[in-house]
């Protein structure tokens, strides 16, 4: 697919809601071991979820996995404080799993999407009951669980984030398609 081609989705994501999406080299999505380490240790959701770890890619497998891209989009989106953020979050969520598959749909069939933080599909992950996945069409893990550090990869292209101090804070979420 041309540059032009992959610019025109980085449009389409903004008027469907994303802040701003960027296409992005594969090789500036920066992976490290101790990103794990803080969902281990410090998540609740650790072991509860299809999309967290232990059951996604080590940073390693996930390097390796980049390695074998070129491309990516790499979307951003500001989540102020309120009662309208869960919804806009899942909104951000679904507006780049659509992207993966309209990638796929127009021959990028190695597209992929990496989401940002926990799965929020379901109350409660049937993993706990072990059972399937409910939305496997859907769920996708996120960048964190697969050892992606999110700052690197944001500042190394051209994005300002920060750690929030307070829960009150307008979130700055970034999501991912690898697309070839």
């Amino acid at each position: 697919m041309h540059l032009q081609e992959l610019e025109e989705y980085c449009t389409k994501a903004v008027a469907g809601g994303a802040t701003h999406a960027k296409l992005i080299a594969a090789g500036t999505i920066a992976t490290a071991p101790w990103v794990r380490m803080k969902c281990k240790f410090g998540c609740p959701n650790y072991g509860k979820s299809y999309s967290c770890p232990p059951q996604t890619p080590t940073p390693e497998e996930t390097g390796r996995v980049i390695e074998s891209y070129n491309r990516a989009i790499l979307f951003h989106m500001e989540a102020a404080a309120g009662p309208e953020r869960r919804d806009k979050t899942r909104q951000f969520f679904t507006l780049v799993v659509d992207m993966e598959k309209e990638l796929f749909l127009a021959g990028c069939y190695g597209a992929f999407a990496l989401l940002a933080g926990p799965c929020s599909l379901c109350k409660e992950c049937s993993i706990v009951k072990d059972l399937p996945c409910v939305f496997p069409e859907q769920a996708r893990p996120s960048m964190e669980a697969c050892g992606i550090d999110v700052f690197k990869t944001a500042r190394s292209n051209d994005f300002e984030i920060q750690t929030l101090r307070a829960r009150d804070e307008t979130r700055n979420l970034f999501s991912l398609v690898l697309v070839d």
